[in-house]
């Protein structure tokens, strides 16, 4: 079994921060990618950022130059680093992770997400 629990979010005013975490535990041999997603009221889920175990990373169009996602592999732990955020940043995000339980089972898992609200 593999758990992955996030934190960090809540409310903020236009132009703040914020910092999430999500740790996963459990049956791991190994954890290839770790990424945010985001879903807001009546809109599909999008990928946010993604972080490679080898540390490359990728970044949707709309949080470039304001989020940076990062990772510590020794504690199977991603962070996401949410700066000058705008009210259309307003969602609940999720944490995935693509982990290998052995040489041969690979599977995704899903946080149970954390609300991120951009106001004034």
């Amino acid at each position: 079994q593999v758990h992955i629990v996030e934190s960090g979010g809540g409310s903020v005013q236009p132009g703040g921060s914020l910092r999430l975490s999500c740790a996963a535990s459990g049956s791991i041999f190994s954890i290839e990618t770790m990424a945010w997603y985001r879903q807001a009221p009546g809109k599909q889920l999008d990928l946010v950022a993604g972080i490679t175990n080898s540390g490359r990373t990728n970044y949707a169009d709309s949080v470039k130059g304001r989020f940076t996602i990062s990772r510590d592999n020794a504690k199977n732990t991603v962070y996401l680093q949410m700066n000058d955020l705008k009210p259309e940043d307003t969602a609940v995000y999720y944490c995935k992770a693509t982990v290998r339980r052995d040489l041969y089972t690979m599977n995704d898992y899903w946080g149970q997400g954390t609300q991120v609200t951009v106001s004034s």
